[in-house]
């Protein structure tokens, strides 16, 4: 895989029925700049409105992947994403004469053989890539639909599906490398059971379903003159539904084929998350729905990671309390005192720093051949900030303690050692009402997140 971000060589145009509106739709690939991503523009609008294709964008789930920019939508894009995933094309704009992109044959196939043949360039950027560092679930237990994240350096991604067909019994596929996608995920075609198709002609849906684009599963065998109406509905002139299997015997193209498909929509709703993963991904009944809720929640512990500081220490500047004036308000000495001074405080906000050295007395035994800081000791710092920020509020401080009542959601993100710097930023996430002090805390050494959490404490007055 490249280490460059990449676009098309060349534009790619395709003509053909959108699944849902049954219209003609053109649809046009063109290069892009790096950094631009993937994005739809609707082109049969005024001033083409644009659409990023990640998934804060997705608005409709129930029969395929639906963006909005809030404005305007763009429908069943998922083939289309998963082909400029597995082709590793990381920046392009889509252009749409309509609400929807073209269905093809169901699968993404035309579109991998057509940027094939375009073929691709490096970009001057590296690519982004996010590693999943910790397990990551989206679950509907109702469904039985569950999709696991799980640390890893490379990518890859399993599928297992029961629907309680006789037909499709359970099965499985697989993806470990996007090298395989084109010959392995890209010729599987969507799929349909007989019983659904005339509730979603009913509900103004699939105009331009046909068996040239859509596997359609029999469960049952059905009466001639229902067979006469579902084959008006399929744009057909006859139907054999005497049997069970797939609708005029029709041929798999793997013995897996719907399985693989499900994958194909996973991967190409995956490519919502915005950058390309690097995680092992197990997905049980996956759909629409829970692939790309998934992705917004993958999309959160990214965002959360990136967290940088957004004060720079400098150790040239004078800090606003030293070690003198935290004795005032803390009742910690050493070695329990854990924060060295305070760069910046106010009502809301405090920044404090901490010298890790070779010194501290907990790195005798934690580890004797292997210095890290305990983890409990990085919250302790964190929250004598909080009481910092909290005590300087009252006019005697030095007659108050606080105490801890809740940590949640904490996160460990990085190894503390000595001769690191530590940079705690504390906030207020609600103003203090009766003693109660609910901070968010983040320590981090340089621009890189060690720990965060939320902390709530009590102000109580000290009996002594």
């Amino acid at each position: 895989m490249s280490e460059k971000q990449t676009t098309l060589a060349n534009p790619i145009s395709f003509s053909g029925k959108g699944l849902h509106t049954g219209s003609t739709v053109k649809m046009t690939i063109k290069p892009a700049p790096a950094g631009h991503g993937i994005k739809f523009a609707r082109i049969d609008l005024e001033d083409s409105p644009i659409i990023r294709a990640i998934a804060d964008n997705v608005i409709e789930t129930s029969r395929s992947t639906v963006i909005s920019n809030g404005e305007v939508r763009i429908s069943t894009i998922e083939h289309v994403m998963a082909a400029l995933w597995g082709m590793e094309v990381d920046n392009a704009l889509i252009e749409v004469d309509a609400p929807e992109v073209p269905i093809a044959d169901g699968s993404a196939i035309k579109w991998v053989e057509a940027i094939a043949k375009a073929g691709t360039t490096e970009l001057d950027a590296p690519r982004e890539y996010y590693e999943i560092q910790e397990k990551v679930t989206f679950t509907m237990p109702d469904k039985g639909v569950e999709i696991t994240a799980y640390p890893d350096t490379e990518f890859s991604a399993v599928v297992n599906i029961d629907f309680n067909s006789k037909v499709i019994g359970k099965q499985y596929a697989a993806i470990s490398s996007a090298t395989e996608f084109r010959s392995e995920i890209a010729p599987c075609r969507t799929f349909v059971f007989l019983h659904e198709i005339k509730p979603l002609i009913q509900g103004n849906l699939i105009k331009g379903g046909d068996l040239d684009n859509a596997i359609v599963i029999v469960e049952h065998p059905i009466e001639e003159d229902e067979a006469a109406q579902i084959a008006e509905l399929c744009h057909c002139d006859t139907l054999e539904t005497s049997h069970t299997g797939y609708l005029n015997n029709l041929e798999l193209r793997f013995d897996n084929e719907i399985a693989r498909h499900k994958l194909l929509d996973l991967l190409g709703d995956l490519a919502l998350v915005g950058v390309r993963l690097k995680g092992k991904i197990f997905a049980t009944r996956p759909g629409h729905k829970a692939n790309t809720e998934f992705a917004k929640a993958l999309r959160k512990v990214i965002k959360a990671g990136e967290s940088k500081p957004e004060y720079k220490y400098d150790p040239n500047a004078t800090p606003v309390m030293d070690i003198n004036r935290i004795k005032e308000l803390l009742p910690h000495r050493p070695p329990f005192l854990l924060v060295d001074k305070i760069m910046y405080i106010d009502d809301k906000k405090v920044i404090g720093i901490k010298q890790v050295t070779m010194n501290e007395p907990f790195f005798v035994g934690h580890f004797p051949n292997k210095p890290v800081m305990p983890g409990v000791l990085l919250i302790e710092a964190m929250a004598q900030c909080g009481g910092i920020l909290s005590l300087s509020q009252l006019d005697d401080p030095e007659n108050y303690l606080t105490f801890f009542m809740k940590i949640d959601q904490v996160r460990f993100k990085h190894q503390v050692v000595p001769g690191d710097t530590l940079l705690f930023i504390l906030e207020l996430t609600e103003p203090i009402r009766r003693g109660i002090v609910q901070m968010s805390a983040r320590a981090f050494v340089g621009d890189t997140l060690a720990t965060e959490a939320q902390l709530v404490a009590m102000i109580t007055k000290d009996k002594k």
